[in-house]
């Protein structure tokens, strides 16, 4: 979210007890219980059938496995356009117009780029050649090579608060959130081709389809959901989430492609939806404030910040449950950020706290928490895994 102070909503116990069981997720306690007994006679066993690959947006690259769009994510399976690349952790500091630049070997910050006024994000190109720095007030995009770490001539880009690609590479889309505009772009010139108007007000953040024809948008500030017609550029669907005073952030798709994940920082959260139905979400509760959501390098779980409370929980995608909860010593806010290359450290900022963690991703251990410039928010790490990406602070295919 901006970094502007905002009315803490209260959420009390009777309120989540009730959009859990409006969900029908269930505790972890009893999250077991759907899964049934056994048949009285067995059935017949049929042959398995593999999953159809779904047509996908033209031009798009081919998905790798209809079962798993993460799949081209694996531990250290670089593309050969960044392998060569150095492994960094880039920081946007909103409060500093400030890019802190961390080695991830040492945990310390080796450089500070200035860039423009109120950096949002720092968004890997679908062609993984350049590092976008979103300048959300400062109207502009900063350039940064990653092979070098050199920031390039800014492109003026209006209100610039988030920033993705089609799946085919063909258009950037900026989150005009105070315009209240999803801005289509050339993705390589950032040439405005079409500027689409939105009734809810801070889009922000979005993630696409398993075939990449629509891709679901959050509206922060009214507490909505857009689907997106991805090839038309046209809004096909809005939807009013059903708690009062919800703010929407974080979007992830599941691997098989069936369900979208969005983080609710004031329900304390998360928002289980079916993309293609676009119906009425479920909800799980996960923690105070809860904010980013970042997929492990086997697809198995999924990592997600709860700011409010400093801590991460973990959603097993097998288990369709959450099974663990980490909390960050001493506390903190984390807020955005990336899993490494290797798929042992999750990196998060700390929004308010001028910091950043690295944490163990296999036992919740704490590895470092690293001093930066004011209000860091949507760190970069990279390079990562994968062919291209679209956009945010990483998200590979």
């Amino acid at each position: 979210m901006r970094h502007t102070p905002l009315t803490r909503a209260l959420v009390t116990g009777a309120a989540l007890a009730a959009l859990a069981a409006l969900a029908g997720c269930g505790s972890q306690d009893n999250a077991d219980e759907a899964l049934g007994t056994k048949a009285a006679v067995q059935p017949q066993q049929q042959k398995k059938q593999q999953p159809q690959v779904p047509k996908g947006l033209p031009g798009m690259p081919p998905v790798l496995d209809p079962a798993d769009v993460y799949a081209a994510d694996r531990p250290g399976r670089l593309s050969p356009v960044v392998r060569d690349f150095p492994s960094r952790v880039y920081v946007p500091n909103t409060g500093s117009n400030t890019v802190s630049v961390i080695d991830p070997k040492t945990y310390k910050v080796i450089e500070t780029v200035p860039v423009g006024v109120q950096p949002q994000h720092v968004v890997p190109s679908w062609d993984l050649k350049t590092l976008w720095v979103n300048n959300d007030r400062g109207n502009t995009l900063t350039p940064i090579d990653p092979r070098t770490g050199r920031a390039g001539k800014p492109v003026d880009v209006h209100d610039p608060y988030n920033l993705y690609f089609t799946p085919n590479g063909r258009y950037a889309i900026v989150m005009a959130s105070l315009d209240r505009q999803l801005v289509f772009r050339d993705a390589h010139t950032m040439k405005t081709v079409k500027a689409v108007p939105v009734s809810c007000y801070g889009v922000n953040h979005a993630d696409f389809s398993t075939d990449g024809r629509y891709f679901i948008v959050s509206c922060e500030f009214s507490g909505e959901l857009l689907k997106v017609d991805t090839e038309k550029m046209k809004v096909i669907g809005q939807q009013k989430l059903p708690f009062h005073g919800s703010m929407p952030q974080d979007v992830k798709i599941s691997p098989d492609g069936k369900r979208f994940y969005i983080a609710d920082m004031m329900a304390n959260g998360m928002w289980v939806l079916n993309g293609d139905t676009f119906a009425k979400p479920d909800f799980l509760p996960t923690g105070k404030g809860c904010h980013g959501l970042y997929i492990s390098r086997d697809s198995r779980e999924m990592y997600i910040s709860n700011r409010g409370e400093g801590s991460i929980s973990i959603f097993d995608f097998t288990k369709n449950r959450l099974t663990k909860k980490w909390r960050l010593p001493h506390g903190g806010s984390p807020d955005m950020g990336g899993v490494s290359a290797d798929g042992k450290v999750l990196w998060l900022s700390g929004r308010y706290n001028s910091e950043v963690y690295a944490i163990d991703t296999r036992t919740g251990t704490q590895l470092a928490r690293i001093k930066v410039g004011g209000g860091p928010h949507g760190l970069a790490v990279y390079p990562q895994p994968g062919r291209y990406s679209l956009g945010h602070t990483g998200i590979f295919r």
